[in-house]
């Protein structure tokens, strides 16, 4: 049996996927279990996973659409036999990804944009359920194929490498950081459709971590980020005390995952360095709650607190679904709706933490 699992979203709904990889696994142990994704991060994460025996990347959006086909119709010679879309990939692109792979047997969620034509798409469904994790969302395909749940609890999962694990031991000993209490910051957020929108404001950022230079010295903040976080990056060193925050550079997030294992503590709103650090259990983490918020992106399986937001007010799924649209509102809307999370109330979340 030839498996591909398809996770052409975020770098967290990877992440979403891995358990039922490992259910694939323990359920099929002599099968060919291969993984589709889009970004590179996604590949970092996945390739060290021995569940998996390859890991496809090539970032679709980019490649322009001629290439993209060529691509999908290269892994069509594989000739897999059942091809499962991991939740949540609500854009009808994913579904027609499977079709151009060709399994015959094409699994994925129902969503409320899903149309005729997805019956044609994929052939075999179930409705996402709001009210339960992406990862139970990808649990609940497996009465697909048939198999069932045989892994007596479910993580998200993060294979690092020896050579991971020297990376950030070093990175510790060199700047002195053993003694240091460790928080964690990722300004960022996905970069797709309108989510960009969703960041803290980085003069928030800024304000708060002053707050934390002058009141808890013995504090270090640890950014995070990619390429695309730099600029942020040198904008908050510049306004704030360059001996206790520091850029984290390392280069794939299994290196960040490894640094992550030793954060006392760590602040994002929703974005996959908030699910990495979910991955590897950092002890106290603080999410900054944004309109795309909702229980099936929640931290799973690490314990959380939950700074309110208080244009959002409840009112998650009238701001953002999984149904292919962006976050609704216009953008002075939403830049207003992150901006009402004050300064105080987050220092004030992470101060009783550490």
């Amino acid at each position: 049996m030839k498996i591909l699992v398809i996770s052409l979203a975020g770098i967290g709904d990877t992440l979403f996927a891995t358990p039922l990889i490992h259910e694939l696994r323990v359920n099929f142990p002599d099968a060919t279990i291969d993984a589709l994704v889009l970004w590179n991060g996604s590949k970092d994460l996945l390739e060290s996973n021995p569940n998996l025996n390859r890991v496809h990347q090539k970032n679709l959006i980019h490649t322009g659409k001629f290439e993209a086909f060529r691509f999908l119709s290269s892994l069509r010679r594989e000739r897999y036999d059942i091809s499962i879309n991991t939740h949540p990939q609500s854009r009808m692109h994913y579904r027609i990804a499977a079709r151009i792979v060709g399994a015959p047997t094409r699994i994925s969620h129902e969503y409320e944009c899903s149309n005729l034509f997805d019956r044609w798409l994929v052939n075999r469904t179930i409705p996402q359920n709001y009210s339960r994790h992406s990862v139970e969302n990808n649990l609940a395909l497996l009465s697909h194929l048939p198999a069932k749940q045989l892994l007596p609890q479910h993580h998200y999962e993060v294979f690092l490498t020896d050579a991971d694990r020297v990376w950030a031991a070093d990175f510790i000993a060199r700047r002195n950081l053993s003694r240091r209490l460790l928080l964690g910051v990722h300004v960022g957020s996905g970069g797709t459709k309108n989510l960009v929108l969703r960041r803290w404001p980085l003069e928030n950022y800024a304000g708060l971590i002053r707050k934390f230079n002058q009141t808890r010295p013995n504090v270090t903040v640890l950014l995070f980020g990619g390429p695309e976080e730099v600029q942020d990056h040198e904008v908050l060193l510049a306004q704030t005390d360059r001996e206790q925050v520091l850029q984290v550079e390392a280069k794939n997030l299994r290196e960040a995952a490894a640094l992550l294992k030793h954060c006392h503590a760590f602040l994002s709103v929703d974005t996959a360095l908030m699910h990495l650090a979910a991955a590897v259990n950092v002890p106290r983490q603080v999410v900054i709650e944004t309109p795309t918020w909702n229980k099936p992106i929640e931290p799973y399986g690490n314990p959380f607190v939950l700074v309110k937001n208080p244009e959002v007010a409840g009112g998650n799924l009238r701001y953002y679904r999984y149904d292919g649209r962006g976050i609704q509102g216009s953008e002075a809307e939403l830049r207003h709706c992150m901006e009402s999370v004050t300064v105080e109330n987050v220092f004030d979340a992470v101060n009783k933490l550490i």
